[in-house]
């Protein structure tokens, strides 16, 4: 048995190193003196004020942060009210709708960029609009919605409906007990499918790549792209460094949420007993 728990150990270390490595490397060079990906020539920091002054990936920053921002807020909205929906249909309703619901999270995300592009451009040629920043904002609010409805869905299913029904008891009318007793109930998982949305946008490419169109929309995802395939800069190795801590900073917030609230409902637990 310890010689399988060993080799199990050396095998996970083995595939996150597989995994990070080449992030620890991007981002070392990004401290790098010289253009050079591959000598080590000292440590500057001069490539990061230099990103800062790059209009094109400062337009495109600006881009991702807007795009991501209302994303997660309207999905934010919509997945919570389409959440409440659920868990109030029958059973035999709301399993099949909750099976669709995950295909989009399950779904290869070329898949899902080629079929909202084909209906933006069938859109377009009905309604007469451009691919751009519209149709980039709904592609990131649609595959959004579904983290947001996962999460919340979970809250809903703890929440003790007594509590309702003693607020209306007490003189609320429902929507006070709404606002007053069942949102603040299930308000750790709004605010966790709100970073995840947030999380899924700001790290998005494939989608993105597909709904911007042609217009000079990009993200921030798409500028690294697009100077991937001339040269590798250290502002790329800057931009990507600072992308990469971002995400990593939220997942961090995400797993502390988490753990907190699992510990809460231990501690509630032990005192109801």
């Amino acid at each position: 048995m310890k010689k399988v728990s060993l080799v199990s150990r050396l095998f996970t270390a083995l595939i996150f190193l597989f995994l990070y490595v080449p992030i620890f490397v991007l981002i070392a060079f990004s401290f790098n003196n010289s253009k050079s990906r591959t000598v080590w020539a000292g440590f500057t920091l001069k490539w990061y004020p230099q990103l800062i002054h790059n209009d094109t990936i400062m337009s495109s920053v600006y881009t991702t942060l807007l795009v991501s921002v209302i994303a997660a807020l309207v999905a934010t909205v919509f997945g919570t009210m389409a959440a409440l929906g659920f868990f109030s249909m029958k059973k035999r309703w709301r399993a099949p709708l909750l099976a669709v619901n995950n295909i989009p999270v399950m779904n290869a995300d070329i898949v899902t960029g080629v079929s909202l592009c084909l209906l933006f451009v069938f859109a377009s040629s009905l309604f007469h609009f451009n691919l751009g920043f519209g149709t980039l904002l709904i592609a990131h609010i649609t595959f959004d919605i579904p983290y947001v409805i996962l999460s919340v869905m979970p809250k809903l299913y703890q929440l003790d409906h007594n509590l309702v029904d003693a607020a209306q008891d007490l003189g609320c009318t429902w929507t006070q007990a709404f606002f007053k007793v069942v949102v603040p109930q299930i308000m750790p998982g709004i605010v966790n499918g709100m970073l995840i949305a947030f999380t899924m946008s700001i790290d998005d490419f494939i989608i993105s790549y597909f709904t911007a169109g042609s217009h000079g929309v990009k993200t921030l995802s798409m500028t690294i792209y697009a100077m991937t395939r001339k040269r590798v800069t250290p502002e790329i190795n800057a931009v990507s460094s600072l992308l990469f801590i971002t995400v990593l900073f939220l997942l961090i917030v995400l797993n502390v949420r988490e753990i907190r609230q699992e510990e809460k409902l231990k501690r509630a637990a032990r005192l109801q007993k």
